[in-house]
């Protein structure tokens, strides 16, 4: 008889032990439902703490951004200008060495042609 209830015992731990759930948390859904209770609980505790400024500060603030912005706005301007000032100075330079050139190799190129026809001619 004592191995009978022995048995049955162990048939009754065996059943508990399926009965319990693969995760003791629930389902996706369960959990994702709860995951998004507590974030908007938080966040509203969060939102509590936010402490807003007076009109006063606000237009001081924008106006040091404004300033700031335009000072900003005013150097890019001027370092835009002088490399482009730079720039078309490089350009000219290049151009006047360039022509400087043609003149020379055409003087060169005239005068080996008028040799050319001296001795030809």
């Amino acid at each position: 008889m004592a191995k009978k209830e022995k048995a049955a015992e162990k048939v009754v731990a065996a059943d508990k032990k399926e009965k319990k759930p693969a995760n003791p948390n629930g389902n996706i859904f369960v959990r994702a439902g709860k995951a998004i209770k507590k974030f908007c609980k938080d966040l509203k505790g969060e939102i509590k703490k936010i402490v807003w400024p007076d009109a006063k500060t606000v237009l001081k603030s924008t106006a040091v951004v404004l300033v700031v912005v335009a000072i900003c706005g005013l150097a890019i301007f001027a370092v835009d200008q002088l490399l482009s000032l730079g720039l078309s100075g490089l350009k000219d330079v290049a151009q006047s060495i360039g022509d400087s050139a043609n003149t020379t190799t055409t003087a060169a190129n005239t005068g080996m042609i008028g040799l050319g026809n001296f001795f030809i001619g």
